[in-house]
Parts: C-alpha cells; structure tokens; sequence
C-alpha cells in the first residue's frame, strides 16, 4: 500500500470548489485591507481589533476576549494593540477585578477613528460580499461558514 492508496484525492466538483474557496481567502481579505488602508490608514485587522472594541460595554475588552473576537492570537493582538497604542487610538491597563489580566481601552480618538472608517468599510463588505449573492445564498453562506468555522476551530461559538 503506497501512500496515495490513503490520500482521498478532490473529485473534479471538489477541486473546484477548494479552489474557488481558497482563492477567495486570499483576495477578499486584501481587497479590504486595501480599502481600509486606503480611506482610513487601518489594516483589517487594526479595524476589527477598534470595532470589537467599539461595540463593547465601556470601549474596552480584556486582551485574551478581543483576540478571539478578532480571530488572531494574542502575539498578533499585543503587537497591533501596541501600534494602536502609539497612534493614540487604545490604550492598555490592567484589568479593575485581576491585576493579573490585562484589558485594552478605545480612547475617544480611536473611537472617532473607527467611526469615520465605519462607512467605507461596509461599503466595501457590501460591494464585495452582500450584494453579490441573493438573499437565499447569504443564508447559505452562514450556515456553510459556520460549519467550516467548527471545524477549524471546534472550541469557538459561531
């Protein structure tokens, strides 16, 4: 038995479909940061990491919750968090119950921040993503993102 008598090779539909997907994962996410880094000076990632911010109680997260909310680790957090920090839109101090645990802070610089790039990028989501599929094809879109989403990370809520 050779080791290609083990591999379940993509059918011709399969292959088309990974293809098409993993394409997709490489262009859709540089096609926002472009617009973001373009009309706003954020990279898609520095948006996130201020939005989840943004929308939480007081502006502020503790590292390890808005890591997860912006699907990146914690290395790749504490250093967007420290640049976010030099430009004045966040601000990092330990959390009030545990000393221990640290919790980053929207300034209201970064607030306007995020607000004012807001609209370009859901036009953008909306150009690239919304309203390229039917209604019916954005459900299916949820619900097939959430399936590969358990997969890949089978401890994180959809």
């Amino acid at each position: 038995m050779t080791a290609d008598d083990e591999v379940r090779w993509l059918e011709p539909d399969e292959l088309d479909a990974w293809l098409s997907l993993a394409a997709l994962m490489f262009k859709l996410p540089a096609a926002l940061d472009y617009q973001l880094q373009r009309d706003s000076g954020l990279t898609h990632f520095e948006y996130l990491v201020m939005a989840g911010l943004s929308e939480s109680p007081d502006r502020s997260r503790r590292m390890s919750d808005l890591a997860g909310f912006a699907n990146g680790s914690l290395s790749r957090l504490s250093h967007v968090v420290k640049r976010l920090e030099k430009r004045g839109f966040v601000v990092r101090r330990p959390d009030a119950e545990d000393g221990r645990i640290t919790v980053a802070e929207l300034t209201g610089a970064g607030y306007e921040q995020v607000v004012a790039a807001a609209p370009g990028h859901v036009a953008a989501v909306r150009e690239y993503v919304i309203d390229a599929l039917a209604p019916e094809q954005l459900a299916q879109l949820k619900v097939i993102g959430d399936q590969i989403h358990r997969k890949v990370d089978p401890g994180k809520p959809c």
